[in-house]
């Protein structure tokens, strides 16, 4: 298993809700969330926007080649109960990815804290230790 929680993804004054890997091995500098080129498209943001960047993403699958559009979108965790504040997030548009990936740092932004991995339980920061929830189901993106 591993843990999902479900995201809405806001920008330009439209939104649509995703669930995300939260990836632990995602290491990044700043809020970042990974995106297939589907949902890059629905964000309006397919082809890749005069001001993204062409980068070179080292994987443990090797280079990837990615589009980086900084501070473009917010996202939030929306939770039974509860949700995270919003975070402004750099997109990281890739061809090699079939679901939205969150890096570490977006992951602390969030609130996220995760439990087990093996067992898909995590909660935000702010609730006890004793207050579970469990992954979400893998959902297709559109």
């Amino acid at each position: 298993m591993a843990v999902r929680v479900r995201l809405r993804v806001s920008r330009g004054g439209s939104g649509v809700e995703v669930v995300a890997l939260v990836n632990s091995g995602y290491e990044a500098d700043s809020p970042q969330l990974m995106v297939p080129v589907a949902l890059a498209k629905v964000l309006g943001l397919w082809p890749p926007p005069p001001d993204s960047r062409e980068e070179v993403f080292e994987t443990a699958g090797g280079p990837a080649r990615v589009w980086v559009v900084r501070g473009c979108a917010e996202v939030r965790v929306i939770a039974e109960g509860a949700e995270s504040r919003g975070v402004v997030v750099d997109l990281v548009i890739s061809p090699h990815v079939d679901e939205p990936l969150i890096s570490d740092v977006l992951a602390g932004a969030l609130g996220i804290a995760v439990e087990d991995f093996a067992e898909g339980l995590w909660r935000f920061r702010w609730e006890p230790p004793g207050s579970l929830r469990r992954s979400e189901r893998r959902r297709p993106l559109v």
